[in-house]
């Protein structure tokens, strides 16, 4: 009887397991099929750096309209902030000479004015939060072209470039292969072993049944080796990219804010339901508006990575930036009526995306039919959470 116990225990976290994990195998599912489909390109190790740098202002941005769409709302204009705050900080270090450090500060605290601008019109007012940032879409990108005269300009400083395109140094000096990114790897995988055995401890202090060990073991050991494989296969080229650090500092950061926090939870509260949040003493209008702010912040630092990325700012950068965002956000997992989202759900989805960008790009698909194949996926996406709603 012990044997049929133990199974039937272990079925419904399976189940849960495969809810919680199936936009993971679904990522990697599609990264086996453009490996085989592309002849092993799509892992090499200088394609695997360029998946990383291309994405890294996408998730980015993601955490942000995370949290706005979690809160209930949307932002249209997050391609046109990068587009703007591109162009000051190109005007700034190039046309006036001030240095890197301080044109960032500058630039962070603009697209948080941006945001709170923004926000004061959908929290205060109750505007339709698709038309305020719609109007903003259109406000920004207008001062985009204003600000440049229409004219990319550039370079940067080296030193504001390696942002996007410096690497993590190697104080080893290994010629074929950085020991420091395959230790620094280590180091997160240990940091997140211990961070889920210290979680599933609190579980079983609660008296909560927790996930069979094997189960727990299985699934924290693939992850595990997923990191030291990813890291070991960068390690054979540069190493880690600096926006890499930064990306992963930003996710551990966000991940603790929306799980972890009072804000997070009021985040959660506020898109849920709304009448019971303001019932429970929630100031919901306050916490639209920093999700605004917030998103206007994270949107300044990914046109700080996109501009150091490009060497220069452009007319044109950022556009469509919007749509690849709120797509990585549905595609991971979060509601289009708020209150639903995870995190780790939306990195996943913003490389859901950036793998098929790159894999369909290798293979030669013409941009046309890459359009028309994201907008299937991203429609797909969105059904299935409606189906799921329909169905408990």
């Amino acid at each position: 009887m012990a044997p049929a116990a133990s199974k039937n225990s272990m079925l419904p976290a399976i189940k849960r397991g495969a809810r919680e994990y199936g936009l993971l195998s679904s990522l990697l599912v599609i990264v086996v099929f453009f490996q085989i489909a592309t002849g092993g390109a799509l892992l090499q190790p200088l394609n695997l750096t360029n998946l990383v740098l291309q994405n890294s202002y996408i998730v980015v941005m993601a955490l942000g309209m995370l949290m706005v769409i979690v809160c209930g709302h949307i932002d249209l204009s997050v391609g046109s902030i990068v587009g703007v705050i591109g162009s000051i900080a190109a005007v700034l270090m190039v046309q006036y000479r001030l240095d890197f450090v301080t044109v960032s500060l500058v630039c962070l605290l603009a697209g948080g004015l941006i945001g709170a601008a923004q926000g004061y019109w959908v929290a205060f007012w109750g505007m339709p939060s698709f038309i305020v940032t719609l109007a903003g879409m259109l406000i920004f990108r207008g001062a985009t072209i204003a600000i440049s005269d229409g004219q990319s300009i550039g370079p940067f400083p080296a030193e504001f470039v390696s942002l996007s395109a410096g690497f993590l140094p190697d104080p080893f000096q290994g010629q074929t292969l950085r020991v420091t990114s395959i230790l620094l790897g280590s180091i997160v995988v240990a940091c997140f072993l211990i961070v889920e055995w210290r979680a599933r401890r609190r579980i079983i202090k609660a008296g909560t049944a927790p996930t069979p060990l094997a189960l727990f073991v299985l699934k924290n050991g693939l992850i595990g080796a997923l990191i030291i494989a990813f890291c070991y296969m960068l390690a054979t080229y540069r190493g880690l990219p600096s926006v890499l650090i930064i990306m992963s500092v930003l996710i551990g950061l966000y991940t603790f804010l929306m799980n972890r926090t009072v804000i997070g939870r009021w985040v959660y509260a506020a898109g849920g339901n709304l009448k019971a949040a303001k019932l429970s003493g929630i100031n919901t209008a306050r916490v639209t508006f920093f999700t605004f702010v917030n998103m206007g912040v994270l949107a300044a630092v990914a046109g700080l990575i996109f501009a150091a990325r490009l060497n220069s700012a452009t007319p044109r950068a950022g556009s469509g930036f919007e749509l690849d965002v709120i797509a990585a956000v549905f595609i991971g997992g979060a509601s289009a009526s708020g209150g639903v989202g995870k995190v780790v759900g939306v990195v996943i989805g913003a490389f859901i995306m950036g793998v098929l960008n790159n894999g369909m790009s290798i293979l030669g698909i013409g941009v046309d039919y890459q359009q028309m194949i994201k907008g299937a996926v991203l429609l797909a996406a969105v059904f299935v959470d409606v189906y799921q709603k329909n169905k408990s």
